[in-house]
């Protein structure tokens, strides 16, 4: 014999509420608790349908004192449902001007611009032109190394890299200068140092 099935979580829910619409009474849990074992609820799952009710505002709970009081009317119920049934056929209302509306302008789309043949020729030719334009971009990115303006640009450039260049130049001189009037009689030890730290006394400023 296969097991018994138990109940879902749906049915719990209605069974549970059914306790409520059916007595229109105020329960505390232990109540609740007795009447939901009489409907096949069993005791370890009565707080959880009772909440997920609470939270669908399905059923009412109050705290009076030290208890907790549960309630859900059916004059509560049929209103809710009424309410959820004008929301949701509004909904569709506005859901089928919104269709309406949509397939007229795919109407009017088409009508202005049929499939004609000219027009997909002319949108053949306006391929043609996108692609050409991106072959002209990409040629022209390949010579902009000559352009005028580019250029000006790279000889400024190098012309404020030379100026750097003979203006640091102008420091390492000065630096040797000072060095030799304060270390002299160590010349040696001042030429090995500069070396080592690539400072070369010989060398020319750019032209």
């Amino acid at each position: 014999m296969p097991p018994k099935k138990g109940l879902s979580a749906a049915d719990k829910r209605d069974r549970m509420l059914e306790i409520f619409h059916d007595s229109a009474d105020v329960f505390v849990i232990k109540d609740v608790e007795k009447l939901s074992v009489k409907k096949g609820i069993i005791s370890q799952a009565v707080k959880d349908v009772l909440q997920s009710l609470i939270d669908d505002d399905l059923v009412h709970c109050e705290k009076i004192g030290i208890s907790n009081y549960y309630w859900a009317f059916p004059s509560e119920a049929s209103v809710k449902i009424e309410t959820e049934v004008k929301k949701y056929e509004t909904e569709l209302a506005s859901t089928k001007r919104r269709r309406v509306d949509a397939g007229a302008a795919i109407t009017q789309h088409k009508a202005a611009n049929p499939n004609t043949e000219e027009r997909a020729e002319a949108l053949t030719a306006l391929n043609a032109l996108k692609e050409r334009h991106a072959k002209v971009q990409t040629e022209l990115a390949a010579y902009r190394d000559s352009d005028p303006e580019t250029v000006e640009a790279m000889r400024n450039a190098a012309e404020g890299a030379k100026l750097a260049a003979n203006r640091w130049l102008d420091n390492t001189y000065s630096l040797l200068s000072w060095c030799k009037k304060k270390f002299a009689g160590r010349e040696s030890e001042l030429a090995k140092f500069f070396e080592e730290n690539g400072l070369d006394e010989k060398a020319e400023y750019i032209e």
